[in-house]
């Protein structure tokens, strides 16, 4: 209000703020006076921190729930957690600016900030997948839209998140006064150990047992209960009558809409999956590795075989890709031969056509693609029940680490069967020490076979497989093999928009010596030629890229 004062020949006026006036040095603000408490402070302090654990926990959930499905839907798992972090990290230290002007209602907004949180990171995975699922595929708006939207939640989640610790060391001063150090310490101590139990809980337990959509929902759940049990339970006596129903409220509406879509989100995946993979999805099931989904494969329609949303396989066109990665490394000697990856058992099946082949041994990552190879009967029957032959042994496990294990200099003939060297999983599968040890494996004149991703659209990152494989000691045919006239939209390669697969397949094959690029004639029911095989070798090295760089474990260069 305003006081009017007189004195001897002068007359002044003085704004006089009656609340939340700056206090005096040494003094307490009003708004920051101890808290109506309606236990001990003791327990009230130690409730503080149980939220703070809580809270920290979902914060990192949401930030590894982001990360995961990014590099899943996008792809360059490396990328994707460098935008989601770095996003982060720099909205918190916004949100933690923002939070001081909430400080003297630092229980009403922290109760608004877990409600926001909650929604918005307990949502944030079903609008990223149904925004990949219904806007587009791979390329144009997806590839665009997808890290905006993924930039805007990061973006959001770290405001919110930032907000929280001014927030939590009000709160925690207002239960008892100490010096702010040791509050310091006691905040981060108890924020530090929640996201250490929020990122373990994350894949060991809520991506296995509930996936990434359910997951975040239940997440979100916690977040916002113990938020608001936090405020209107500890700190009710803070709030005014008006604010306690207005967030009790907020807090139930919250818990209504994650659990509407708790209850929806079976049939809001299934309609996902339709949208993705089309109708006629058959098997779609999440192994420890990745999913894996099967579509078609009955009444004429073509078997396609997506992992993580890759195409994978398809029956249109996998042929022509297995018969040009598989046949030219069998010229010679192949009694016992060497597959890594190819779990699908398509490469497996080509190797059996030639009737002298002694042993086969598969090291595939994932066994439950070995299992749905073995008994699915669209699959087995595509890859001619090629486990159910007595000469092929499988093993479970990663490639690079079996290698490193492997007799040496055993086998005639080694086929890395494996994803494009543009996915950042597989770097390591396509390094010069990889390669090295690969070279060991090899008997004396043994062939190395590399799929290495397209050549007519990635020509510098097939160049590098060259190079790198050159480097571990090996000579080098680089060839390629196109699609049928329709186009094809399979192999390691391959993404989900048909109209954005690549027009090629591009192969490295490798030998102490220089090898033939050659047919075996042992093999039957082989639609390559040995003059398309020419062609395409000269297409390919039409396209030489020079002075790239060797890949290694520590510079990879995809």
């Amino acid at each position: 209000m305003w006081v009017t004062k007189r004195a001897p020949g002068v007359t002044y006026r003085r704004n006089v703020i009656e609340r939340h006036a700056p206090a005096p040095p040494g003094t307490t603000p009003p708004w920051a006076g101890p808290a109506r408490l309606p236990v001990r402070p003791g327990i009230g302090r130690f409730l503080v921190l149980a939220g703070v654990f809580v809270c920290a926990a979902c914060g990192l959930v949401y930030e590894l729930e982001l990360v995961a499905l990014a590099s899943y839907l996008i792809g360059d798992s490396i990328t994707q957690a460098s935008v989601v972090l770095s996003v982060m990290v720099f909205a918190m230290g916004i949100g933690s600016l923002f939070a001081k002007r909430l400080r003297w209602h630092a229980a009403a907004a922290f109760g608004a900030i877990e409600a926001a949180l909650a929604l918005v990171g307990g949502l944030s995975a079903m609008a990223l997948y149904a925004a990949f699922a219904w806007t587009g595929d791979w390329g144009g708006i997806w590839a665009n839209g997808s890290r905006s939207l993924l930039v805007a939640f990061s973006l959001a989640i770290g405001l919110l998140i930032g907000a929280e610790v001014p927030l939590l060391m009000e709160l925690i001063q207002r239960v008892r006064r100490q010096d702010p150090g040791g509050a310091v310490a006691d905040l981060f101590a108890a924020d530090y150990v929640g996201a250490l139990v929020g990122g373990l809980a994350f894949p060991f337990l809520l991506l296995p047992l509930l996936g990434q959509l359910t997951g975040a929902l239940i997440t979100g759940t916690v977040n916002v209960v113990v938020g608001g049990a936090l405020v209107l339970g500890l700190f009710r006596r803070d709030l005014s009558c008006r604010a306690r129903w207005l967030l009790l409220i907020t807090n139930l509406v919250v818990l209504g809409t994650l659990a509407a879509a708790a209850v929806l989100v079976d049939d809001f995946e299934r309609a996902a999956r339709q949208a993705v993979y089309g109708d006629d999805v058959r098997v779609a099931l999440q192994t420890d590795v990745q999913e894996v989904v099967l579509t078609g494969g009955t009444r004429g329609r073509p078997l396609d075989l997506f992992l993580d949303g890759r195409l994978r396989v398809s029956g249109r066109d996998e042929q022509r890709y297995h018969e040009a990665l598989v046949h030219p490394a069998m010229y010679g000697e192949h009694a016992r031969v060497l597959i890594l990856g190819g779990g699908d058992g398509l490469a497996a099946r080509e190797v059996l056509r030639h009737p002298d082949v002694h042993r086969v041994d598969v090291v595939e990552l994932d066994a439950g693609v070995v299992r749905l190879a073995r008994e699915d009967p669209a699959l087995s029957a595509l890859n001619g029940h090629a486990y159910d032959d007595r000469r092929v042994q499988v093993t479970t496990g990663d490639a690079f680490n079996w290698l490193r294990g492997a007799p040496r200099g055993v086998y005639d003939v080694v086929i890395a069967d494996l994803p494009d060297p543009g996915i950042t999983a597989s770097t390591k599968l396509y390094s010069q020490e990889f390669y090295g040890l690969a070279r060991r494996a090899l008997a004396p004149g043994g062939r190395l076979v590399v799929h290495a991703g397209p050549v007519s659209s990635r020509p510098r990152a097939f160049w590098t497989v060259d190079r790198t494989i050159r480097a571990a000691g090996l000579r080098t045919v680089p060839y390629c093999v196109g699609g049928r006239d329709s186009g094809f939209a399979a192999g390691p390669d391959r993404t989900t928009g048909a109209s954005r697969a690549p027009r090629d397949w591009g192969f490295v094959l490798a030998s102490a010596h220089r090898p033939d690029l050659r047919l075996d004639a042992e093999a039957s029911e082989r639609t390559l030629t040995q003059a398309g095989l020419e062609a395409d070798r000269r297409a390919a090295e039409k396209t030489r890229v020079e002075g790239v760089e060797v890949s290694t474990l520590v510079h990879p260069r995809y």
